[in-house]
């Protein structure tokens, strides 16, 4: 029988830092294809705010993921998924291009309604990559120290990709745009999606060759499905069996819920709100956006482990939810981008309000992983997951319809007030330490 690569690599898990690289940036350019760019599309294109709202229900395929995640543990390898996934993913959005080339000549809107459902399938299949590149991370690093030591390289590879898609991509649509050479924004982003789609070929491409051979297919895919449902349902039923449930899940339900609100639309109101262009959206999202959420992350985790969660979790809540009011005051105020006093003020709003994001989400974070059990922790945090995700999703989808009735300084309005209930919620909800 043939040694698992993952037994032959683990005495030097660094041999293993170039396909962590790789393919982490596999799983974060996807979705930033499908989450970030079609928005930036579509909203340069000129569609609707409702339409545009409607684009953050692309979000729910991450959310429930988990519900096929047998499907990819059961059957064929996650070496295997990977480089079909990818495949798929490079020609879906090879498609897009395709598609937004012949739009430009096209002066009927079906273009745009098959651009979107692309768009969807894409959501899928890129939901189902992150499955097959988490479990095959774990399958090719079984030791728990070497997973911890390559997470930082996780990390990098995942913003790595959000830089390369935010700045890169969108910057290069921005040039071509401005460019003598290219017809219409149609062309521009056609070329955009071309260069993300030539970058997952070359993905797919290396992957079938250099990624480690780890793990066999598996032999029962019935067998694998009845064990992972047995094991679902009882860890549903055991996450549901915690002291004070319904406070605990309303919290994780509401603790979030002004700052989805607030970013759901945040790509249209700087692109026609404040009037910015595609190059400064660039580096203000790419950028200064990344590098506040990184940093917010890390100052979070860093209070919480220094105070604990309880101590932390009224200054980190008030510090996100309180910023939402500096953009309410830049919809009232709209500096002008084209002065830089005017660019510095929303480059640095922006970059308040991602740091504020990253407080909070730290402080969910360890709120939700202390709502798991050590038996069920996997099933618990996707459950809780979920429960956390899914409703932001829902509510963030109908933002378009919300800033067409009453604009957008009433929605970044109405999402403080939809940031208080989670707020009053904190004296009650149990808070554990550990």
């Amino acid at each position: 029988m043939t040694t698992p690569a993952s037994s032959q690599t683990c005495d030097n898990p660094r041999k293993n830092i170039r396909w962590v690289l790789t393919t982490y940036f596999a799983e974060g350019l996807p979705f930033m294809i499908v989450r970030i760019l079609s928005g930036v599309f579509f909203t340069q294109l000129g569609v609707k705010e409702r339409y545009l709202g409607y684009l953050n229900y692309l979000g729910l395929p991450w959310n429930i993921k988990f519900l096929w995640a047998p499907l990819v543990d059961g059957w064929g390898t996650k070496r295997g998924w990977q480089v079909a996934l990818q495949g798929m993913l490079a020609a879906l959005t090879g498609l897009v291009a395709l598609l937004a080339h012949y739009a430009a000549t096209s002066n009927s809107g079906d273009y745009l309604e098959w651009i979107a459902a692309v768009f969807v399938v894409m959501a899928f299949i890129a939901a189902t990559n992150d499955i097959a590149i988490d479990g095959y991370y774990l399958e090719a690093i079984p030791r728990r120290e070497d997973q911890a030591l390559l997470s930082g390289y996780r990390v990098l590879a995942y913003r790595m990709a959000m830089v390369f898609a935010r700045s890169g991509l969108v910057a290069l649509a921005a040039w071509a745009m401005s460019s003598a050479t290219v017809g219409t924004a149609y062309h521009a982003w056609s070329l955009a999606f071309s260069v993300g789609a030539g970058v997952l070929a070359a993905l797919a491409l290396s992957h079938a060759f250099v990624l480690p051979k780890v793990g066999s297919p598996a032999a029962d895919l019935e067998t694998q499905f009845a064990k992972a449902r047995r094991v679902f349902v009882e860890g549903f039923v055991t996450y549901l069996a915690q002291p004070k449930v319904g406070l605990v899940l309303a919290f994780i339900v509401l603790y979030k819920m002004g700052d989805e609100l607030l970013f759901s639309m945040v790509t249209p109101f700087m692109l026609r709100e404040l009037k910015i262009t595609g190059e400064q959206y660039a580096w203000i999202a790419g950028i200064v956006g990344a590098a506040g959420t990184i940093i917010g992350a890390m100052w979070g985790g860093y209070l919480i482990k220094k105070m604990g969660l309880r101590r932390a979790m009224w200054p980190l809540t008030i510090a996100m939810n309180l910023n939402i009011w500096l953009y309410v005051w830049l919809s009232v105020a709209k500096p002008d981008p084209t002065t830089v006093s005017g660019l510095s003020i929303i480059a640095t709003i922006h970059g308040i309000e991602q740091i504020a994001a990253g407080l909070g989400s730290a402080a969910l974070l360890v709120f939700l992983l202390t709502t798991c059990s050590q038996q069920y922790k996997a099933t618990h945090y996707a459950v809780g997951s979920a429960i956390m995700s899914i409703p932001g999703t829902l509510v963030g989808g109908q933002a378009g319809a919300i800033v067409e009735a009453i604009g957008y300084t009433n929605l970044y309005v109405l999402s403080f007030v939809a940031a208080v209930p989670g707020m009053l919620l904190i004296p009650f909800v149990p808070i554990r330490e550990e």
